[in-house]
C-alpha cells in the first residue's frame, strides 16, 4: 500500500533520522567540490554510457502535466510549443508526441551522449521535436530557440543536479524564450526524501546538496528556497507544495518516504 498528501509542511523526521542528519556535518572538500562542478557534463554522459535507456521508466503525462497542457489551449486542437529542459534520453518526451499529436517540442540535455539516445530512437522526428545539447547555466536557449515562443517549459528532476549557486543563470535562461503568461511546471526532489537520507556520511556537499557515488549531485529543496528562486528571476508563483508519498513493503515491513516539490511558475 501507499499514502499520498500535499501541503505546505515539511515532512516531520524520526528521531533516529534527525539524529544521523546532525551528526552528518562534514562537507566535501573544497577541491573535490571544484572537481565535481569541473567533471559535471562527463559524470553525467558516464551515468548514461552505463545506464543506456534503461534507468528511467518513461513517463506517461496522463496525470497533472498532460491536464495542463490542456488547460493552456484556448481551444482543443491548438498547437503548443514546449520545452523540455533535461530531456534525458527522452522518457518524457517521447511518450508526450506519441498522445499529444498537436505539439511541436524543444528538448536539450546536459549530456552529448544523452541527445544521441535520443536522436536515435525510431520515434524521433524533426518535424515534431528539434533536440540539442545545452549547458542551461551558460548556454543560451535563444541560439536554438526564438524568444517569447514556448507555451510551456518543464524542468523535472533537472534543476536538482545542479549547483545551486548556478540554479538562477537556468532560470533566466528559461524565462527569455516562455512567452508572457506561460508557465514553468516543476517536479523534483523535496527535502528530507527517502533518497537525502540514504547518503553515507562524506557526501555532503552544502545544505540539502549531495553526491552520489558516480560523481553526480542531488539537491532537495524546501518550498521557500525554490519559491525565492523563481521569484527573483521574475516569475510569479501559481502553485507551490510537497508531494510526500509513504511507499509501504508489507513483506519486508518497510516503510520509504518520498518527497517531491511540485510547482508552476508563471513568467508575467
Amino acid at each position: 500500500g501507499a499514502f499520498q498528501k500535499k501541503g505546505h509542511s515539511a515532512r516531520v523526521l524520526s528521531p533516529e533520522e534527525a539524529e544521523k542528519l546532525a551528526k552528518d556535518q562534514v562537507l566535501v572538500s573544497e577541491f573535490k567540490q571544484l572537481k565535481l562542478e569541473k567533471e559535471a557534463q562527463k559524470n553525467w554522459d558516464l551515468f548514461y554510457k552505463r545506464n543506456s535507456t534503461n534507468f528511467f521508466k518513461d513517463r506517461h503525462w496522463t496525470t497533472r502535466e498532460f491536464q495542463e497542457l490542456k488547460a493552456c489551449r484556448e481551444f482543443a486542437d491548438q498547437k503548443l510549443t514546449i520545452l523540455e529542459a533535461g530531456c534525458g534520453v527522452g522518457n518524457c518526451l517521447f511518450p508526450l508526441l506519441e498522445e499529444d499529436p498537436n505539439i511541436f517540442a524543444y528538448a536539450c540535455d546536459f549530456s552529448p551522449r544523452a541527445v544521441e539516445y535520443v536522436k536515435k530512437n525510431g520515434l524521433y522526428s524533426t518535424e515534431r521535436c528539434k533536440v540539442f545539447q545545452c549547458d542551461l547555466t551558460k548556454d543560451d536557449l535563444l541560439d536554438n530557440i526564438p524568444a517569447d515562443s514556448v507555451d510551456v517549459v518543464t524542468l523535472i528532476f533537472v534543476l536538482s543536479a545542479i549547483h545551486p549557486d548556478k540554479m538562477h543563470l537556468v532560470l533566466r535562461n528559461i524565462y527569455k524564450v516562455l512567452k508572457p503568461g506561460r508557465c514553468v511546471l516543476f517536479r523534483d526532489y523535496g527535502l528530507y526524501d527517502h533518497a537525502m537520507l540514504r547518503f553515507k556520511s562524506g557526501s555532503k556537499l552544502g545544505e540539502n546538496f549531495y553526491v552520489r557515488q558516480d560523481g553526480t549531485r542531488s539537491y532537495f529543496f524546501t518550498e521557500e528556497f525554490l519559491s525565492q528562486l523563481f521569484k527573483a528571476e521574475g516569475y510569479k508563483q501559481v502553485v507551490n507544495e510537497y508531494v510526500q508519498r509513504e511507499t509501504v513493503n508489507r513483506k519486508e515491513d518497510l516503510r520509504v518516504p518520498r518527497v517531491f516539490l511540485q510547482s508552476k511558475f508563471q513568467k508575467p
